[in-house]
């Protein structure tokens, strides 16, 4: 049996959305993989401790070591594991994520050559990070998408558009919730009776505040906190439009989820959101904090249901490709 050390962030425990490691950690497992994790640990020096001493104890049984790798915390964490699994002469597996990954490697060139150059395989969700980070550079790459279970997504049709908005992220200034409450505001000079309903949890921004923001706008926004995907994808069946607001992305799965619901997409242009979904194909893009571009995108939905429908039906059927028993062949490849 192959045996797999994953580091990463388990986290949703302490509140926190469920990274990858939470979602392809237990697929890996079902698939026959012998998958330990590390690590839980709220504190981010005893993270890292307990990620240390999990590879060393783990250096003489593990087949490989899967390392989530982004641009800021997590990148220092990537570096060290990945020298250690150097000196044990350990494969290792840097499995990218962020919008802001390039940045951080032109940030720090020769720590990312030393992470990147010998890893056995750098595996890619997006071609966004193969084209701006990786291919440049490094030829040990696979491009692996991030994979959801279709099977859990039911497509809904919907006759008409309403000015029902979702928005699922993290309340964090990164992904810019406070743009989701200014294109709502936006809206309701035209649509006074629209409908904003942010999901997630709190990371760095709170409820508390982005209540207090919205209500000085004299406007009516549902925030949820945290909810698991059941919940979201159940609540998503009241709501017509989803829209992402992010400042920086790789390949949000929230939006991917958001496509295989049959939710009509718009998102800002940034990273990897251009190279997942093409405007007016699959989504609506506008530039990031466009305010206006993004109401106006609302508007045009609600009044244009065929274009609205086009995307939806678009968009289910490029998430499709994303099916977990697509995607599981390529990691099977990888993990032989």
């Amino acid at each position: 049996m192959t045996k797999i050390l994953y580091i990463g962030n388990v986290l949703s425990k302490h509140g926190y959305n469920k990274s990858t490691i939470e979602t392809l950690g237990p697929l890996l497992s079902e698939e026959g993989y012998k998958v330990i994790t590390s690590s839980s640990q709220k504190n981010s020096a005893l993270r890292l401790l307990s990620m240390v001493v999990s590879t060393i104890r783990n250096t003489g049984s593990v087949d490989y070591v899967m390392i989530d790798t982004y641009s800021t915390l997590n990148f220092w964490y990537a570096f060290i594991i990945s020298q250690i699994c150097r000196v044990f002469k350990i494969k290792y597996i840097p499995i990218l994520h962020g919008g802001m990954l390039p940045q951080r490697i032109e940030k720090n060139p020769l720590l990312s050559e030393m992470i990147f150059k010998n890893a056995y395989i750098n595996s890619v969700p997006s071609q966004f990070l193969y084209q701006k980070v990786i291919g440049n550079r490094w030829n040990n790459i696979v491009n692996i998408p991030n994979q959801i279970e279709i099977k859990e997504y039911s497509f809904k049709k919907r006759i008409k558009f309403q000015p029902k908005i979702l928005w699922v992220r993290s309340l964090s200034d990164i992904y810019n919730p406070t743009m989701a409450i200014d294109v709502a505001e936006k809206v309701n000079f035209i649509y006074p009776e629209i409908q904003l309903c942010m999901v997630g949890p709190e990371n760095g921004l709170t409820i508390k505040s982005l209540s207090q923001y919205a209500h000085d706008k004299n406007l009516n926004v549902t925030f949820t906190g945290k909810l698991s995907k059941s919940e979201w994808i159940k609540l998503s069946e009241n709501y017509d439009i989803f829209i992402n607001t992010t400042h920086f992305d790789n390949t949000p799965v929230s939006l991917i989820e958001a496509l295989a619901l049959g939710l009509p997409v718009v998102s800002t242009n940034v990273g990897g959101i251009p190279y997942l979904v093409k405007d007016r194909e699959t989504a609506i893009l506008v530039d990031d904090s466009d305010v206006q571009a993004m109401a106006d995108a609302i508007i045009e939905l609600i009044t244009n249901p065929e274009l609205a429908h086009k995307l939806a039906t678009n968009g289910r059927k490029l998430v499709e490709q994303f099916d977990w028993q697509i995607i599981k062949s390529l990691w099977k490849e990888i993990l032989k």
